[in-house]
């Protein structure tokens, strides 16, 4: 689906089209690779490898939360893409077409907590059901995911 945005002559200026499903799972894919990495090199650095019998500390959980939703806050705040949309070509915007700011790239990553239950089955069903392609976390933060 794509989106026109007129001047106000009445001439097109641009044209968004709108990201499914199938690209924007590529684009996770790849960034939750990257962000296993780091927090695998963190856990490591910390004596926490795959291969421990002792518990984990609940605090080491809260801290791989936070370097997860900071990797997609600060590059989608910054940028407007992670590694994962540079590589498949698209970024996220408001859905005026403007760069986005960190407190909606936080917003839209935050309830990553709720579009990701279930296998991100609640990001899919509700960019499926949205002109927009929007999942809830870009619907609070009034953003949309574009070809770049």
């Amino acid at each position: 689906m794509t989106d026109e945005i007129l001047s106000n002559s009445g001439n097109t200026i641009e044209t968004r089209e709108y990201q499914g499903i199938g690209i924007r799972l590529v684009s996770l894919i790849i960034d939750n690779i990257i962000v296993g990495i780091i927090i695998g090199a963190i856990g490591s650095g910390m004596g926490f490898g795959m291969m421990t019998q002792r518990m984990v500390p609940w605090w080491i959980g809260l801290l791989y939360f936070v370097i997860y939703v900071g990797y997609f806050t600060l590059l989608e705040g910054s940028k407007g893409q992670t590694i994962g949309k540079m590589v498949t070509k698209i970024k996220v915007v408001r859905e005026d077409g403007g760069q986005i700011d960190m407190n909606q790239a936080l917003t839209r990553n935050i309830l990553r907590i709720i579009d990701g239950l279930f296998a991100y089955l609640i990001g899919a069903i509700l960019i499926w059901r949205s002109d927009k392609k929007q999942r809830l976390g870009d619907n609070i933060a009034k953003t949309i995911v574009i070809k770049a």
